[in-house]
């Protein structure tokens, strides 16, 4: 997959069949664009390209009142898309300029004069343009205009996978994980580094990496313990998380959130290290107990459970 930042910078495209959209988490309704475009590429001995924006384009129009925090950070976006088997990515820096451009004027400029488009796939309900002037009627007139041609994804076939990002941000910060992943067609995943603790969790047998995160835009799910897979060194481990605050054994008016992973059978210094994490499973919310003794009772409760899950439902 060839990646493009720059409008000046484009390769000549051989019948570029393309899309247009933010894309966030690459979930299945996206994934019923991707394969059309990449069908509807093949059928013309042509190119599959996605233009999509970084940052979000929300974050530049309402940057103090968007509250938008992400599924998936670019780079997690590129791989998704790499992974998929699409022709070309254009990553457009969006601007307030760009914000501007009128649906003629993004028509004109850029799908037809820089991509040279042949055939545009786009949602039945998808706008653009400043007011969001841009849509299915207009590119069809458009498309008479420019001779290209204009692939409509029709509402029953979006509605067949019923859902979006919204569904899939509201699914995570509820903790439901399960139906999160199911959206996606792949687990949540979160990345981070690896930083120094107050080695807590060693003194009542269960020691955590605890994980400085990556992207201050990413989404995260409820505080509580999951069961998830962490990936280290290109090696996959189960292992079981906490998000939280730690309110047993930290001072309750300090609420700095924390991330930290017991990675089962493993024992090594990874200091340093960037780790990825995959959310598999909710187990249950994060709570106060009375005393150590009780949390390392719910803890080794804890283990049980993920242990089994992942050596049942995982595997089914």
């Amino acid at each position: 997959m060839k990646i493009f930042r720059d409008l000046n910078d484009l390769a000549e495209f051989n019948n570029s069949v393309v899309t247009i959209g933010t894309f966030d988490g690459v979930h299945l309704g996206h994934q019923k664009i991707l394969n059309k475009l990449k069908k509807e590429a093949k059928s013309i001995n042509g190119e599959s390209l996605l233009f999509t924006f970084y940052p979000h384009p929300r974050m530049v129009i309402f940057p103090d009142s968007h509250n938008l925090k992400l599924i998936q950070t670019i780079d997690e976006k590129i791989s998704s898309l790499r992974d998929f088997g699409l022709d070309n990515l254009i990553i457009y820096p969006f601007n307030k300029a760009f914000s501007r451009l009128t649906a003629f004027e993004f028509v004109r400029d850029i799908l037809v004069h820089k991509l040279k488009v042949k055939k545009l796939v786009i949602g039945y309900d998808h706008q653009f343009g400043r007011n969001r002037e841009g849509n299915i009627e207009f590119l069809k007139e458009a498309a008479d205009m420019f001779d290209f041609e204009v692939i409509e994804i029709l509402a029953e076939e979006i509605n067949e996978v019923n859902v979006s990002s919204t569904k899939i941000r509201t699914s995570i910060i509820e903790g439901n994980i399960q139906k999160a992943n199911d959206f996606l067609g792949k687990p949540f995943q979160i990345a981070g580094e690896v930083i120094q603790g107050k080695m807590l969790g060693r003194e009542i047998g269960y020691p955590t990496i605890n994980l400085k995160l990556t992207s201050e835009y990413k989404i995260m799910p409820l505080d509580g313990v999951y069961a998830v897979e962490i990936r280290v060194k290109d090696h996959k481990y189960f292992g079981m998380m906490n998000i939280g605050i730690n309110p047993t054994v930290e001072n309750k008016s300090v609420e700095k959130k924390k991330y930290e992973v017991h990675l089962f059978d493993f024992d090594e210094d990874i200091y340093g290290e960037k780790v990825v994490i995959f959310f598999r499973h909710f187990i249950r919310k994060e709570k106060t107990f009375d005393n150590l003794d009780e949390l390392k009772k719910q803890i080794q409760i804890d283990e049980k459970n993920i242990r089994n899950y992942f050596n049942t439902d995982w595997n089914e």
